[in-house]
């Protein structure tokens, strides 16, 4: 008897999303999802260096305005670690660029988007960044 194995699907492309705001992170989420990412998210900095270290995601999108470490030391820390130094972050905020552009810039982030931020604007990020989802 011949036995016909398909081949493994690859495991899908992980993002991490920091966010505070509920419903853009449930949002961001669920689009992402269903375009075949498999999708981490919470809300404050401390989990965000915690959860990037125990699960090496492809990809971060940081908020700068989140809850206890902000975004800003949140990747600072991420970028000083040679665990996560080589994951990209982009900053996801609404604060202009001019700002805390040079903060985050000099904290290692690796690109930035101005909330709101169109869920498909997400995605193209995401396949620039890391390709598609498989």
């Amino acid at each position: 008897m011949i036995k016909h194995y398909e081949p493994a699907q690859a495991p899908a492309r992980t993002v991490l999303i920091v966010e505070d705001q509920i419903e853009m992170r449930a949002i961001a989420s669920a689009y992402l999802e269903r375009q075949g990412y498999r999708v981490l998210a919470t809300d404050n900095g401390a989990d965000a260096v915690r959860t990037a270290r125990d699960e090496h995601p492809d990809l971060i999108f940081m908020d700068i305005s989140i809850p206890g470490m902000d975004g800003i030391r949140a990747t600072a820390e991420l970028k000083r670690d040679p665990a996560t130094r080589g994951i990209p972050v982009v900053i996801l905020t609404a604060h202009p660029y001019g700002s805390v552009g040079k903060r985050a810039v000099d904290a290692g982030c690796d690109g930035w988007l101005n909330k709101p931020c169109d869920p498909r604007r997400l995605l193209q990020e995401v396949q620039r960044r890391v390709g598609t989802a498989h």
